[in-house]
């Protein structure tokens, strides 16, 4: 084999393993349930804005913030999404903020307001992993930075993508809860990531509370978050809200249990996936039935 063949064959895995970094299928099952709530609460749907920036938002925001984290944190365990993550090269950190300014330019089309928070999410998730600040060793600021840009900005962004130029209160209501929901189950994949962290220097939320108290703040934040959303959903539909808070309040039961038979260690990461997608993937699914069902004309764009 000549070296050029060789560099070329190193090039195209350099590019798989960058994509890999970008974890797609973690952002679209697990962090896409904000964004389809915002579109489930706007009174109409512009479909094809509404798809262009489900994409630009979960493929090049949340996926370029992934990479940008990763190339920093350099992780040689199990992490969200990949159990096996391969070495981040020095080019990859230009990458994950090209993707990023890419999405930005998509999200400009979209008006001031909403290419404004797309910013503020892209700010966050620089405060979360750059190493000048690293809000990411820090158990509270890192649920800020996290609540913010994939949780509170996530449902806004939806609700506006869908058409509107005005955020209306039970949005905002929605948007916290989404929030304390999506947060109630952040520190739980850091509990296999303890020993990984501390000898990082990264004080996380596991590492500080423990395994203890990151299934007391599950519970607290995922109770509070399910009774915000239902009550904004309450709002536009009682009987979705109220079947909306049935499936939330059988799958807390479900990973409250599953909670307790968790080890601090790697030998976990699974069971961990698991919980986080099985949740996610209860809601995403979920909301993209009520989505369909209050916006039929999607079945007609789409047929």
């Amino acid at each position: 084999m000549s070296s050029v063949e060789y560099q070329n064959i190193s090039i195209a895995r350099q590019l798989w393993h960058f994509i890999v970094h970008l974890r797609w299928h973690y952002q679209l099952f697990i962090l896409s349930g904000g964004f389809l709530l915002g579109g489930f609460l706007s009174p109409d749907l512009d479909i094809q804005s509404f798809l262009l920036q489900f994409f630009n938002v979960h493929l090049l925001l949340f996926g370029g913030a992934t990479a940008y984290n990763s190339f920093w944190d350099n992780d040689e365990g199990p992490i969200g999404g990949l159990q096996n993550p391969p070495k981040m090269q020095s080019w990859m950190w230009s990458g994950s903020l090209i993707l990023q300014s890419v999405g930005l330019l998509v999200a400009v089309g979209q008006g001031l307001l909403y290419s404004g928070i797309y910013v503020l999410s892209i700010v966050f998730f620089w405060l979360y992993s750059t190493p000048l600040v690293r809000w990411k060793g820090h158990p509270i600021k890192s649920l800020i930075a996290i609540g913010a840009s994939t949780g509170f900005n996530s449902v806004l962004l939806g609700y506006l993508a869908a058409g509107n130029e005005v955020i209306s209160m039970p949005v905002w209501i929605a948007a916290a809860g989404v929030t304390l929901m999506l947060l109630s189950l952040y520190p739980i994949s850091q509990i296999y990531q303890i020993e990984e962290d501390r000898s990082r220097g990264d004080h996380t939320f596991a590492v500080q509370y423990g395994k203890k108290g990151v299934t007391q703040f599950f519970i607290i934040a995922f109770l509070i978050g399910l009774i915000l959303v239902s009550l904004a959903i309450g709002v536009f539909s009682f009987w979705v809200a109220i079947l909306f808070g049935f499936v939330g309040v059988t799958v807390g039961v479900i990973v409250s249990l599953l909670l307790k038979g968790l080890s601090t260690t790697s030998e976990d990461y699974d069971k961990v996936m698991w919980i986080k997608y099985g949740t996610s993937m209860a809601f995403v699914l979920f909301l993209v039935a009520a989505l369909i069902w209050k916006h039929s004309k999607i079945m007609e764009y789409l047929t």
